[in-house]
């Protein structure tokens, strides 16, 4: 993992559990596998606890590994370092994706909120008048009461999106391919086509994975499917959208954006997405960050636990399931 995200990831009460549940010394950290003094540490090793920056587990890896039997990862996603080799081998895999996915799914939800009030284009109005004005006659069309809310990828955090947005007067439309009409009812949404839901939602959200299928699903054509006013609000990544189709509407004007990932993953300096009045741009913060990183901790000392206890995983990761996962 990243050597400087461990003692965020493990304050000092968790670093105690993690040595009550396992012999593991917290200072050794691997962001190598072939780093001095790791490889007789992996050569003894009967799980790997992971985070972010985990290298690849491939077959050279695995054969240092003779008595590998388990991966821990304290984050959500684990497609770039679990391997076909892994699987063949029979490690089973733990992941804290759905810890990870509950900050998501609540940063979205506040930007749909904040969104369908026009809450920035208020203050930046209000910044200006610096004075009274008529905002009810002024901002008519604000206002979270029966609007529409798009949610692409009915993934874990599309999923816990849909149960956070449950209690507002909203309808939810959401584009899967993978959700069964009977899934989408027992959610509460209408399963609808992805051009349905980009012409008819206040706001879209997209939750869906970067695959070969899904980049660029939102494209020059399907932005312009939407209304003027609608907002896109991207947590997700980057790959799923027209980058260049994007800037475009969005320095016209027409659309606005809440965009925490991107593609490239940071824009260059020149991006006129950084100034642009309509749109919110973040550094993909929207996924855990500062106290939110223990969530995950916990969750994957909890996975010890029941490894420890001869208990099976709670949060599985299931082989089928990584290859359409983000």
């Amino acid at each position: 993992m990243q050597r400087d995200l461990l003692p965020l990831l493990l304050d000092p009460a968790r670093t105690a559990r993690l040595t009550g549940l396992a012999d593991v010394d917290p200072a050794l950290v691997a962001d190598d596998f072939t780093g001095p003094g790791i490889a007789a540490e992996l050569a003894r090793a009967d799980v790997l606890f992971t985070c972010w920056g985990c290298p690849p587990l491939r077959p050279e890896v695995l054969a240092g590994a003779p008595r590998l039997r388990a991966v821990v990862h304290a984050a959500g996603s684990v497609k770039n370092f679990v391997t076909d080799a892994c699987w063949e081998r029979g490690i089973t895999v733990s992941s804290a994706a759905d810890a990870n996915a509950l900050p998501v799914a609540e940063y979205a939800l506040a930007m749909i909120l904040l969104a369908n009030k026009r809450a920035l284009r208020t203050r930046d109005r209000y910044r200006a008048v610096r004075g009274p004005l008529s905002w009810q006659h002024e901002y008519r069309d604000a206002g979270n009461y029966r609007r529409t809310v798009g949610i692409v990828g009915a993934s874990r955090t599309g999923r816990r999106l849909i149960s956070l947005l449950a209690p507002y007067d909203m309808e939810i439309l959401a584009h899967d391919p993978y959700l069964e009409p009977g899934e989408a009812r027992a959610l509460g949404v209408r399963r609808v086509e992805l051009d349905e839901l980009c012409a008819a939602c206040d706001v879209v959200s997209l939750h869906a994975p970067a695959l070969p299928g899904t980049r660029h699903m939102i494209d020059e054509r399907r932005l312009k499917l939407m209304a003027d006013g609608v907002t896109l609000v991207n947590t997700a990544r980057g790959a799923l959208v027209d980058t260049d189709a994007l800037t475009r509407e969005l320095t016209s004007g027409r659309l606005n954006a809440v965009l925490d990932v991107t593609e490239p993953e940071v824009l260059p300096p020149d991006s006129p997405l950084y100034d642009l009045d309509n749109v919110v741009l973040t550094p993909h913060i929207a996924g855990s960050l500062g106290g939110e990183l223990h969530r995950m901790a916990d969750s994957a000392l909890d996975e010890l636990a029941r490894l420890a206890a001869g208990r099976p995983f709670a949060h599985p990761v299931v082989r089928e399931e990584v290859e359409r996962s983000a």
